[in-house]
């Protein structure tokens, strides 16, 4: 244990280290040249290794899995597209697609309403308290995603007799139930549901520190303004205050939503994606390192990538917006 944390302390500084070095170079090699070509050039050197790490393992990377998604499964022989087609035909993988879709459409929705009503609630508070329960639920923002993942899935343990160590069991035994496999519940996808509040658990704290800078930074002149005019509380929430921070809103959603998009650890760790609960990110993954399957888990990707793109156009014109506002 005392070496793996003198190998984390020596990587941290080793690895803070050498970008420091990096740049002092970079900065002394521009500075040699004459002064306006020194001024012209010196941001280009700053954002040159950003530029250069995106190119190798971004860009490039993107590029290799792009072709390899039109070969066999050895990324050998052009198969066209195959992989594409045997995907979208395959009645697992379509239910693959169908759960992802379902996290789609319930997660990112609920982090939203979670944390903004947290945020509003939390904003209420004294001080000391809204300092407190800000900290408490913004904690899981700390754990991994493997972490928590074990933690909830505890949480859902079964044993079809004796004492239960899961949570939920023994409340549910207590209450004079039997055990039930919570993770194993196929119907109406409520194993899938129990994964989504795994992730809105850890989510939501980034929800409410975000919503909740926003709603502080509405002006009090437009709330003063609503009560002079008789709104109620609701009405100035959802008329004055929602609409003021629709931006940070669309930008927590969207952030959600390709965390979503490429979920994998937590259905990973809890289920393995049995039990009619898979994901693409799992999928994915059992394709490359379980089947061996190159070409089709280049495929998956690449039709990962083609939905991603529109979010990500999204966000950028949002972004843009939010700057000229």
């Amino acid at each position: 244990m005392a070496l793996k944390i003198i190998y984390a302390v020596l990587t941290v500084v080793v690895g803070i280290g050498a970008a420091v070095l990096l740049y002092w170079v970079l900065n002394k090699l521009v500075e040699l040249l004459p002064g306006r070509a020194e001024g012209a050039l010196k941001p280009y050197a700053y954002i040159l290794p950003a530029y250069a790490a995106i190119t190798v393992f971004l860009i490039y990377p993107a590029i290799l899995t792009i072709i390899d998604s039109f070969k066999d499964s050895t990324s050998t022989n052009w198969v066209g597209l195959d992989n594409f087609t045997r995907l979208l035909s395959s009645h697992d993988f379509q239910q693959t697609l169908i759960n992802t879709l379902l996290w789609i459409i319930i997660v990112p929705a609920l982090t939203v309403v979670i944390g903004l009503g947290i945020a509003t609630l939390a904003d209420k508070l004294s001080p000391a308290g809204e300092r407190l329960s800000k900290t408490v639920i913004f904690t899981p923002m700390a754990i991994s995603f493997v972490g928590a993942g074990t933690i909830w899935q505890l949480m859902y343990a079964y044993q079809s007799s004796g004492s239960q160590i899961g949570l939920l069991n023994a409340i549910w035994t207590k209450l004079g139930g039997s055990p039930v496999a919570w993770l194993s519940l196929t119907h109406f996808h409520v194993n899938s549901l129990l994964l989504m509040v795994m992730l809105l658990w850890a989510q939501a704290g980034y929800a409410m520190v975000l919503l909740s800078s926003a709603i502080k930074g509405v002006p009090e002149e437009t709330l003063e303004a609503a009560a002079i005019d008789g709104a109620t509380s609701s009405q100035t929430f959802f008329r004055v205050v929602v609409p003021q921070i629709m931006g940070t809103i669309v930008t927590v959603f969207v952030t959600v939503l390709i965390t979503v998009m490429k979920i994998f650890d937590i259905v990973y760790v809890m289920t393995r994606g049995n039990f009619n609960t898979n994901v693409v990110g799992n999928e994915f993954y059992n394709q490359l390192f379980k089947f061996f399957d190159y070409g089709t888990a280049s495929a998956i990707v690449v039709l990962l990538m083609i939905a991603v793109i529109p979010v990500m156009w999204f966000q950028v014109r949002h972004f843009k917006r939010e700057e000229a506002v």
